[in-house]
């Protein structure tokens, strides 16, 4: 099992684990954000679930969070991960989607999401508004040149026995200059990488719309399949796999 790291107190911005980037380096034009980054349940939360969903991919996308510090401490690019988990609010969906706080997960109820209106308006005003501003307020003072929206996926659906053959899914939504110089930097490579796979951008663009394409910066999502990043080589080869490829992205923006 992916090991959960323990949340930093680098800012006081407490729904954002923040790393600024480092001047001179070679990305510190390069800003991380993982809006599925932590698995936390706040302390006045009680979801009802069994704490071992707590280190599934139903709270959290397993490994990201050691991959984007990886890439903080050796290249310098900044980071701003989520501090609570998907299960409390999905912090990459629209605010008024039904799934944005989710009353069941992959088959799983989860009893603390029962919410009446007014439940639920004070949830996504508590955590889904307030990590949106924090985050964009970081995205303001880094002005990066490039944003890599970071996450896992698992190797197969729970409803399916197929695995998924891809390394790395590419996703992007109306500007397509990084995710389609992010797919020549794999080809090249021959890493399989699926091209809006397993999951599409031009539907899942929340945080792209919000964070990147409003402030007319060039992005790419990025899904790294999970089980890849089980252990310390694997993250670090990932660290070095995300490196080149925003290297290379940046070079042709």
């Amino acid at each position: 099992m992916i090991g959960i790291l323990a949340v930093s107190d680098k800012t006081d911005m407490s729904l954002v684990d923040y790393y600024p980037s480092r001047d001179g380096e070679a990305l510190c034009n390069l800003m991380i954000i993982g809006d599925h980054a932590s698995n936390h349940i706040p302390d006045d939360l009680d979801l009802g679930i069994d704490p071992m969903i707590l280190v599934t991919h139903r709270a959290v996308d397993l490994g990201t969070a050691s991959v984007s510090q990886l890439l903080h401490r050796q290249s310098g690019c900044a980071v701003a991960n989520a501090r609570i988990s998907r299960l409390v609010v999905d912090l990459n969906r629209y605010r008024d989607e039904e799934t944005t706080i989710p009353a069941v997960s992959d088959g799983i109820t989860i009893a603390g999401n029962q919410l009446n209106d007014a439940e639920h308006e004070a949830r996504l005003q508590q955590y889904y508004d307030k990590y949106h501003a924090q985050t964009g307020t970081l995205v303001g003072k880094e002005n990066p040149r490039l944003i890599i929206f970071l996450h896992s996926f698992t190797p197969r659906l729970e409803t399916q026995d197929a695995q998924r053959p891809w390394h790395y899914g590419v996703m992007y939504d109306e500007d397509e200059r990084a995710g389609h110089i992010a797919l020549s930097y794999f080809d090249n490579l021959q890493i399989a990488a699926g091209d809006q796979l397993p999951y599409s951008g031009k539907i899942y663009n929340s945080s792209f719309k919000r964070h990147a394409q409003f402030n007319s910066i060039a992005y790419v999502g990025l899904e790294v399949r999970q089980d890849l990043l089980e252990h310390e080589n694997g993250r670090q080869d990932a660290a070095e796999a995300i490196r080149g490829m925003a290297e290379h992205i940046l070079q042709g923006i």
